[in-house]
């Protein structure tokens, strides 16, 4: 049974997967009627802007940015420390860091892939209507057990063999079965 379940949940996480893509498609009309009604505004504050102005802004900002990258560029360089066994241990600990952080990702990844395949299965069920379920559960209830519970030996065998014959009626053997006549071909033919 491990087998068909390992093969049931990528095909549940495609099924989940594709219902999330249908779930946000149908978001996309809403969204597209909204840029529609944001546009006119848009394009009229993009008409009426100054270039210049812009241009100063962008200007402003670009030497900030600039500022800031050589600040910072400044703060590293002179914070390197040129003790090797220090960059050594230092470059140790960011391995061992981004090994468990790969590794909370890779449980994160598969706690995810599982959510999706759950949502699968219920989007499978729903569009089966549940019928298998219950059909399952039906099948389950009615089916007779396969072998009849005996009473145990060790209570009673004396009280439980006159029990078990009233309980089990006697069988009658199947009457034998007549061979199939056979035909045989007529001279004529």
């Amino acid at each position: 049974m491990a087998i068909i379940e390992e093969l049931r949940t990528p095909l549940y996480f495609a099924a989940g997967t594709a219902d999330l893509a249908v779930q946000q498609a149908k978001k996309v009309p809403g969204l597209i009627e909204q840029l529609a009604a944001e546009a006119p505004a848009r394009i009229d504050a993009v008409r009426n802007t100054d270039p210049k102005a812009v241009q100063e802004k962008v200007s402003a900002q670009a030497k900030e940015a600039q500022a800031t990258v050589q600040a910072k560029v400044t703060e590293v360089l002179g914070s390197l420390d040129t003790d090797l066994k220090k960059l050594g241990e230092n470059a140790q600990h960011l391995a061992l860091r981004s090994v468990g952080v790969a590794a909370e990702y890779a449980v994160r990844a598969r706690e995810t892939y599982e959510k999706v395949a759950e949502h699968g299965e219920q989007a499978v069920k729903q569009w089966r209507g549940e019928a298998a379920e219950e059909i399952n559960e039906i099948a389950i209830a009615v089916e007779p057990d396969p072998e009849p519970k005996t009473a145990p030996a060790a209570t009673a065998p004396a009280a439980a063999a006159p029990a078990a014959k009233k309980a089990a009626p006697a069988k009658k053997a199947p009457a034998p079965r007549k061979p199939a006549a056979k035909k045989t071909a007529s001279p004529d033919a």
